[in-house]
């Protein structure tokens, strides 16, 4: 078996290399992207369908994981990476390698606003509000729609080590990191009343693997969450206890963009149930061991004084 991953030094892309190698010794895991380390050179946004073919071509995979994508940019950047790259990626793949097994990475933001107390299954209406969550929906059709052997998993909100300082989960770290020691530190954020479905990054690579050497055709699409809503207050607050804050934490609406977003979608959930019977998959990980693994790879050692832990 020969698996090639674009998107391989994302945050993303990083635990879906691990977890392959580490499933597989011995079998090539390639990465593909812009950068200049890649295996295999490919720009989704920009080449040409038969360009990204010939690429694909002459490495002959067997099984293509797309963990590319970008979550913020104006619009045109996201529908450059997020709709256009998926449909580049499927014409390719028609052409160089027809047989390979697509694992696409989608959102759960191409739902849109959950029902407050439910869980939203892969048969619901997709109403995504946000440009980001519009443009996933786009590459999910460019994916389902490809004819190819292909399952596009619908990640919720991802957490764990190395969560990018772009998320709010890297973002709090990192503000974290920079807090003054001492009760007198403040935290200033946003509305933190929403409620999210947070799964550990180390399931989600998890579940790709499992979605990459499946026998037999997958659903088209399947979540990939914690199965549960957990108010984002929660998150921040075990962040701050994993850093060992001894400050405090306001909400206020200096934080315009979470708190315009939380009021638009104050509920996501999805329902995991179809993941675990076609994949026997469900989450390990729970969020305050998610949360820890967090703080303790953004900042492994503590600072003196800082009031941080291991």
């Amino acid at each position: 078996m020969r698996v090639l991953v674009l998107g391989s030094t994302g945050y993303l892309g990083r635990h879906v290399v691990e977890h392959l190698r580490a499933s597989f010794p011995g079998t090539p895991v390639l990465g593909a992207g812009r950068s200049s380390g890649a295996d295999v050179r490919v720009d989704l946004a920009a080449d040409r369908p038969d360009e990204v073919g010939e690429a694909l071509a002459a490495v002959t995979p067997d099984v293509v994981v797309n963990c590319a994508g970008a979550t913020a940019g104006d619009a045109v950047t996201l529908a450059e990476t997020n709709a256009r790259g998926p449909a580049v990626l499927c014409a390719a793949l028609r052409r160089a390698s027809p047989a390979a097994r697509l694992v696409h990475l989608g959102s759960a933001a191409e739902y849109g606003p959950g029902v407050p107390g439910s869980r939203v299954r892969e048969s619901a209406a997709t109403r995504p509000l946000s440009p980001y969550g519009a443009t996933k929906l786009a590459g999910t059709v460019a994916v389902t729609a490809s004819g190819l052997d292909a399952v596009v998993l619908r990640i919720g909100n991802p957490v764990g080590p190395g969560a990018p300082p772009g998320g709010l989960p890297g973002r709090v770290t990192a503000m974290l990191r920079r807090a003054a020691p001492g009760p007198g530190a403040v935290l200033r954020l946003g509305d933190l009343s929403a409620f999210r479905d947070f799964v550990d990054v180390r399931d989600v690579a998890r579940a790709v693997v499992l979605a990459a050497t499946a026998g037999g055709p997958l659903p088209p699409v399947l979540n990939i969450g914690g199965g549960d809503a957990v108010p984002v207050r929660e998150l921040v607050h075990g962040l701050a206890r994993a850093a060992g804050f001894q400050g405090r934490i306001e909400e206020d609406a200096g934080d315009a963009a979470l708190s315009a977003r939380s009021k638009d979608v104050s509920w996501q959930c999805s329902s995991i149930e179809a993941a675990g019977q076609a994949l026997g998959w469900r989450p390990r990980y729970p969020l305050e061991e998610s949360v820890a693994e967090l703080w303790a790879a953004a900042d492994p050692v503590p600072a003196a004084g800082g009031g941080r832990t291991p």
